[in-house]
């Protein structure tokens, strides 16, 4: 059960999240669907699919569709418990289970096979918790560190850019296990990968933002609950022809990224009424063949069509997205082949048939005065007349130890009523602390006992994300949290850096932490250095290529290539940072000198 007084603040929305959903009259029930598999309660994902839907995906040649139509993904969800009871017993082992089941359809449970790695092996799993709005208790943080202590050095906590919770290390058993009992913590891990919607995104100080719009929570729970069965599992978008995002910004701060979503909702007062409602954005994705900013549908919503308008898209894109290639199986390749105006015009003849309330408006002019993002870490003053704060905690590359998830569990008790929200920056903050204690809080925070949390870090340090990595993915061609923990502060000890620069590290094209809208954004590539044989030669090594000109809030960019082939050591990447920083941040050297030696090394083994 939820620690209480979180489970107060979010009953108290509950009303608000049935009012999104009640628009929904006339919902794709199971009368309308082919047949239902006998061996469960809920029809499959495929059952879903039209004929002609159903034609496609058994006409293509990808392995993920021919899985699928072996057998859907949301089957697995029952064999947790059994394959669970049967490894514990000696009846099972994890390499006798069906290789799809194991490297595919577990994802539909959030249970993710890690066989390769740095720090992983062959029947080790990565869990995938699904959170609404980022919202979790201290009971839920001591659930993450008990899941991952057993697995000692190559286990994990980390924050997601999702604003997801993943536990690493784990075996298969006491990966059903936890994914099972997440449940009976207010989340989930069903439909948390594959071709599922993602975590629902919100603004990480909704509900207690003296600038806010709207508050996102309810808006966020509403359009999960439906995705998901409230958190039970629902098959209808359960397969769609890829992953699809969606996320509901609060403010004009944007903190959920609203232009790298599939679904994009943008907090917008219509200009007659003065209701606070959304711009709608589609189709925003990054993939290793394409990355696309989203484009604006020029539409309006009231938050009470929030449920709708996702449900209308989801459908299409299940029924009609691509089932054939997929790197053009996202939505945006969707609108581009009906054209941008017949999507929405669809878009919006599905959302009246679904709501009788729903009325057509356009896009709602935004604010043409200058809005400066905020940074949320620190202290910072809720709603006037609350009494209030937020403090917000840097947590480095948004990885914890269970000591350090178990320490912020007890100051959520002792200072913010058990609640702890997350951020796309993998950072925690803690919400509604008396201001007569915030300075108590800080100084726990700040203390030596977990030197790596602060409340206040440096310029460089709190901007940095990273994804996973070379340690724990199978796909990473470079390392990423272990070499920002390291570069970063050594970049900090030698410069002078006046203003926040975000620098995002990611291991492949996938980009899973969106190095194209980091100021710095670093993305695993090939790269050569030189041998340390005295040879003189370049030798090949892991790398990066260097990203510039992201840009995150209102008017957003995606960063291109500067450089190429940046070694992926500590020492020369640092050099490189350095000079970027000087030449295009205003860094200056400060008396600790920089690496000197080895930049003209940096040099040569970045020259194309």
């Amino acid at each position: 059960t939820m620690v209480k007084a979180t489970a107060t603040v979010l009953g108290s929305l509950a009303a608000t999240t049935h009012a999104f959903l009640a628009p929904m009259t006339n919902k794709c029930g199971p009368s309308t669907l082919r047949a239902a598999d006998p061996s469960t309660d809920l029809p499959t994902g495929t059952a879903y699919l039209p004929t002609a839907t159903l034609e496609r995906a058994k006409a293509s040649k990808t392995k993920q569709e021919k899985v699928k139509l072996a057998r859907d993904g949301s089957e697995i969800w029952a064999d947790r418990e059994t394959f669970a009871a049967k490894i514990r017993s000696g009846e099972l082992t994890w390499e006798e289970i069906d290789g799809d089941d194991l490297d595919v359809r577990l994802k539909w449970a959030g249970i993710f096979h890690r066989p390769k790695g740095i720090d992983t092996e062959p029947g080790k799993f990565m869990v995938r918790f699904k959170i609404a709005n980022g919202i979790v208790d201290s009971e839920a943080m001591r659930f993450y560190a008990d899941a991952a202590e057993p697995c000692g050095a190559k286990g994990a906590i980390d924050i997601t850019t999702r604003m997801n919770m993943q536990v690493r290390g784990v075996t298969l058993d006491e990966a059903c296990r936890v994914s099972i009992e997440s449940y009976a913590l207010g989340q989930s891990t069903l439909q948390s990968g594959m071709d599922n919607v993602r975590n629902l995104v919100g603004s990480p100080i909704a509900g207690i933002d003296p600038h806010e719009l709207i508050d996102t929570r309810p808006i966020c729970t509403a359009i999960n609950d439906m995705i998901t069965g409230t958190r039970k599992g629902s098959t209808e978008f359960a397969n769609l022809p890829r992953k699809f995002n969606i996320c509901v910004s609060g403010s004009r701060d944007d903190f959920a990224h609203t232009h790298i979503n599939d679904i994009g909702l943008q907090a917008v007062r219509h200009a007659a009424t003065g209701e606070v409602g959304f711009n709608v954005a589609l189709g925003g994705y990054f993939s290793i063949k394409r990355n696309a900013v989203s484009v604006p549908a020029d539409l309006w919503i009231p938050p009470a069509e929030a449920v709708n308008l996702c449900h209308a898209i989801l459908r299409i894109f299940r029924d009609e997205g691509s089932r054939v290639d997929r790197q053009k199986a996202r939505l945006m390749w969707l609108i581009e082949e009906k054209g941008l105006e017949a999507f929405v015009d669809e878009v919006a003849a599905e959302m009246a048939k679904d709501s009788e309330a729903f009325k057509r408006e356009p896009a709602q002019p935004e604010p043409a005065d200058h809005f400066a993002r905020r940074d949320v870490l620190g202290v910072h003053p809720q709603k006037p007349g609350s009494a209030k704060s937020w403090v917000g905690v840097h947590v480095p590359v948004g990885r914890l130890s269970p000591g350090e998830a178990r320490f912020l569990a007890a100051c959520a008790d002792e200072f913010s009523g058990g609640e702890l929200r997350l951020t796309v920056e993998q950072n925690v903050l803690l919400p509604n602390v008396d201001d007569s204690k915030v300075a108590a809080l800080v100084a726990k925070l700040d203390s030596p006992e977990f030197p790596r949390l602060s409340t206040n870090p440096g310029n460089l340090v709190r901007g940095a994300v990273a994804c996973t990595g070379a340690q724990f993915c199978p796909i990473a061609m470079s390392e990423t949290k272990l070499i920002a923990e390291e570069v970063l502060p050594l970049l900090e000890a030698r410069l002078d850096v006046p203003d926040l620069v975000r620098v995002h590290f990611t291991g492949c094209p996938n980009s899973c932490a969106q190095a194209q809208v980091g100021d710095i954004g670093l993305m695993g590539a090939p790269a050569k250095m030189p041998n340390p044989d005295g040879s003189g030669k370049m030798m090949a090594t892991k790398g990066f290529n260097l990203l510039l000109g992201g840009e995150i809030g209102e008017h957003p960019l995606l960063g291109d290539v500067a450089t190429k082939g940046i070694a992926a050591t500590p020492e020369l990447l640092a050099d490189a940072l350095e000079e970027v920083l000087v030449e295009k941040f205003g860094a200056t050297r400060n008396a600790a000198g920089s690496g000197g030696a080895a930049a003209p090394a940096a040099a040569a083994a970045a020259a194309p």
